[in-house]
């Protein structure tokens, strides 16, 4: 049986097989034939509901194989075409179903096929028949009662799916064309980044080299490309040619369309490529730090850099999925070469005890992360020393429980979801490592993994605790610099009073016996260039405040000296905030300072409260003390009405101030 007589045996309401787009083969009811486009409209109920499809004429034949082979073997007279069988039903005065039982592998499939050959059309076929009949003016002719031929669902659901076919397929097409525009851009940027590198002469930073003493001592890391950078076909836009040199590749294009590089070269105490481990970070970073606070030092070690850059992996160990190893981080690093010292003759005989302390400060709160995150309070004594009310400091027998601390502290860290980082840490996180003789303090070790910076533009969020979190980091990160520039320039002033996160490593900032060291993290992705350079920028202006103390540039000659005093003049104009960011800073202070107090006042009056509660539930009290306690109770209620009011103000100011520093944006 050919393919054209088979197609043409086909009638609506036959019972055929049909392949989902799963796989799965199942029945179906022909509804419709299109000989046009070659194809049969099928369908099936399932889950209760009317389901359709169109079905290739191939296809139909290739899955029907035994369906066409016999109606092919039946007589004419049983397969008489629909109209006949019609006419013969109507002469015929009772209809006969024949007893005799059909062959094994198609009884039931006869039947079947003979009831739905002798079926009458559908409503739908007459109506379909009615207006091809009709000429093509009246085929126009709506009716007016509005019994006009309606579209079947089926029909209608398939209107739709091309209709969305057609529109995923532009949608795709375009997108495709995007990405081969992007991809022939980068490729064309990858080989000029490729011929520059072919230039220079590589004779990278090795574990051997020896290490150099700085009170201030700037490097920076370069992280790996991640597995999102690489699905994006990121090219790598940093180059570490030696030790402490680096090389920023920045694609520009100028006027007429011409691509070009803006190699970009800026110079640190110690460069580290990406092939660089943990251990070879601190082999130059915080080793020769821990030296120095059995000398009585105070030392800090911070690291710096974009969300994503890797600070959290460089300061508490590698990850693997979700899960951290804090054994191979600068943390657990510093902790063993403690234990290590103090194993030895010359430091065994001081008797110092090791203390641990692991807390962090988040919206310019302090919360100890050893403690269930109990929020503490920052203060200075008598002495003009700061403390940290509240804070616990575990003392440790061994680098392992060092090691137990770091991930009882880490778990509890505050993180966030950034453009970035879908888990980004959005606090400062300090471990501190402090050594004490007959209880006085000798020496401590600061180790802080900052919050991941951000730019203006980011920080312009809607949320307010969004925006509150980035401006906080910023100020912090700044008050920081300002910090170091004060320790490398020797003044007499130190502004750590400007954030929470300098205030408490105040005394790493003030004496002779401070050292500090600097990781600045950066990711090598072309996307991440900005934030990169605005990274290295920040690193490069404390190495310049490094070199100046130490007078290292008075043999240059006036010319030198008048660029770099331009130069310095240029990155002290970018320092300084606008007018609306210190509004905005400002109100932000006033608004948190007010917050503290009206939390502590309330705490305060809801514990008077209490006390008086507790007095009448005596069996016998001073009814007159009680009044005078309720009076109390009353009085501190209404300072804090007051309190409240001017919170709601400095909240309003807030609003104010944040919208001005949006509209700037803009």
């Amino acid at each position: 049986m050919n393919s054209s007589t088979a197609i043409n045996s086909l009638t609506t309401g036959l019972s055929i097989k049909i392949s989902r787009s799963n796989g799965r083969v199942h029945s179906a009811n022909i509804t419709g034939i299109n000989h046009q486009k070659g194809v049969v409209m099928v369908e099936w109920v399932e889950n209760a509901a009317t389901k359709g499809k169109e079905v290739d004429f191939g296809e139909l034949i290739r899955l029907n194989a035994d369906l066409f082979e016999y109606m092919n073997s039946l007589d004419q007279t049983e397969v008489l075409p629909l109209k006949e069988n019609v006419d013969i039903q109507k002469k015929n005065s009772r209809q006969t179903i024949s007893r005799i039982p059909a062959p094994p592998a198609f009884s039931q499939r006869s039947y079947s096929l003979r009831r739905s050959v002798q079926t009458k059309p559908t409503a739908l076929q007459q109506v379909c028949e009615t207006e091809e009949s009709l000429p093509p003016a009246l085929a126009k002719v709506s009716f007016p009662n509005g019994s006009a031929r309606r579209k079947s669902t089926v029909v209608q659901q398939m209107e739709k799916m091309k209709s969305k076919r057609e529109t995923d397929k532009a949608k795709n097409t375009e997108m495709r064309a995007k990405r081969a525009k992007e991809c022939d851009v980068k490729w064309e940027f990858q080989k000029m980044i490729e011929d520059f590198r072919d230039s220079l002469e590589y004779t990278p930073l090795s574990f051997s080299d020896p290490s150099e003493d700085h009170r201030i001592c700037v490097c920076v890391r370069k992280r790996p490309l991640n597995k999102k950078e690489i699905a994006k076909k990121e090219i790598d836009v940093i180059t570490i040619p030696e030790k402490g040199l680096l090389l920023v590749h920045e694609p520009k294009q100028k006027v007429d369309l011409t691509k070009y590089l803006d190699n970009q070269t800026f110079r640190f105490d110690y460069s580290f490529d990406d092939s660089a481990t943990n251990e070879m970070v601190y082999r130059f970073t915080a080793r020769p730090l821990v030296q120095k606070i059995f000398e009585g030092s105070m030392a800090t070690c911070f690291a710096y850099g974009q969300t994503g850059s890797g600070k959290t992996h460089t300061m508490g160990g590698d990850f693997c999925g979700k899960s951290q190893n804090s054994s191979k981080g600068i943390y657990a690093f510093a902790a063993r070469d403690v234990f290590m010292l103090l194993s030895q003759p010359r430091y065994s005989i001081l008797g110092l005890e090791p203390y641990v302390s692991f807390f962090e400060i988040y919206n310019g709160k302090v919360f100890d992360l050893l403690n269930k995150k109990a929020k503490l309070r920052v203060l200075e004594d008598s002495k003009q020393q700061v403390q940290v009310v509240g804070l616990q400091e575990r003392q440790v027998a061994s680098a392992d429980d060092v090691i137990k601390v770091i991930d009882i502290g880490s778990a509890c860290r505050t993180s966030g979801q950034t453009f970035a980082n879908s888990s980004s840490s959005r606090s400062h996180a300090i471990l501190q490592i402090v050594l004490r003789r007959r209880g006085k303090l000798h020496g401590k070790f600061s180790l802080v993994d900052l919050a991941g910076n951000e730019r203006g533009a980011d920080v312009c969020s809607s949320d307010r605790q969004t925006l509150v979190e980035g401006a906080e980091i910023n100020r912090s990160l700044l008050a920081l610099k300002e910090c170091i520039r004060a320790l490398g320039q020797n003044q007499t002033h130190t502004p750590f009073r400007m954030s929470k996160l300098t205030q408490v490593l105040r005394d790493s900032f003030i004496g002779e016996n401070s050292r500090t060291c600097m990781i600045a993290m950066i990711s090598p992705g072309i996307n991440s260039c900005e934030y990169t350079l605005n990274t290295l920028r920040y690193a490069d202006r404390v190495k310049e405040l490094n070199e100046t103390s130490s007078g290292s540039n008075s043999d240059s000659s006036d010319k030198e000296d008048m660029e770099v005093g331009e130069e310095s003049t240029a990155m002290d104009e970018d320092t300084v905030l606008s007018n609306q960011m210190t509004s905005f800073y400002d109100a932000m202070s006033c608004v948190s300072e007010l917050e503290e107090k009206v939390v502590e006042e309330f705490h305060e009056m809801i514990q008077r409260g209490m006390q008086v509660l507790k007095m009448v539930e005596q069996p016998s009290y001073d009814l007159q003390s009680v009044v005078t306690r309720v009076k109390e109770v009353l009085m501190e209620a209404v300072a804090l009405q007051e309190n409240v009011k001017s919170l709601e103000s400095a909240i309003v100011a807030e609003e104010k101030a944040s919208s001005h520093l949006k509209n700037r944006r803009r």
